[in-house]
């Protein structure tokens, strides 16, 4: 599945994979050969250990280049007064009786527990490019489907958020 990021996502998976090759590649590098300074490999639980890391970092670097190559750039402008990318919504949930404000990401920057939910979520889908005052059906399920009111809409800056963590 191709992934679709912003600029900004893209600069975050840019600056994450520099770091990796720039920063954490040597560290990692230095713990195996000092871990295999230490002697027979055969018992060396710290060689293994520094080369699982290792590894992962190079798993890692491998799989961001591999989402930037395949990634499909989308524009995280919308109009004013319209939910979009990177707005903070207030929305009435109408059968909790209560409202919750979300700040809407893109599917790699998704985290429920920080109230950022995905333009690909169900709840992110309805509400795209909708106005204060609307009222959405939002369809969970086959099965389950309730109303939100968008409240209020915000601009946001993302430049404290980070990428998820896969």
């Amino acid at each position: 599945m191709k992934e679709k990021l912003t600029q900004s996502d893209v600069r975050k998976i840019q600056e994450e994979i520099e770091n990796r090759k720039l920063v954490i590649r040597q560290e990692c590098l230095a713990a195996v050969k000092e871990a295999r300074a230490h002697g027979d490999l055969s018992e060396n639980f710290e060689y293994y250990a520094a080369k699982r890391e290792k590894n992962q970092n190079e798993s890692r670097i491998r799989y961001l280049e591999n989402m930037l190559k395949n990634a499909i750039i989308i524009s995280d402008e919308s109009k004013d007064g319209e939910v979009g990318l990177n707005k903070l919504v207030t929305l009435y949930m109408e059968d909790d009786n209560e409202e919750e404000t979300y700040k809407l990401v893109t599917s790699i920057r998704g985290n429920s527990m920080h109230n950022m939910i995905s333009t690909e979520s169900p709840l992110g889908r309805a509400i795209m490019h909708h106005k204060v005052g609307d009222r959405i059906l939002v369809k969970a399920n086959d099965r389950y489907s309730y109303y939100v009111i968008i409240r209020r809409i915000e601009s946001s800056s993302d430049e404290a958020d980070e990428i998820r963590r896969f």
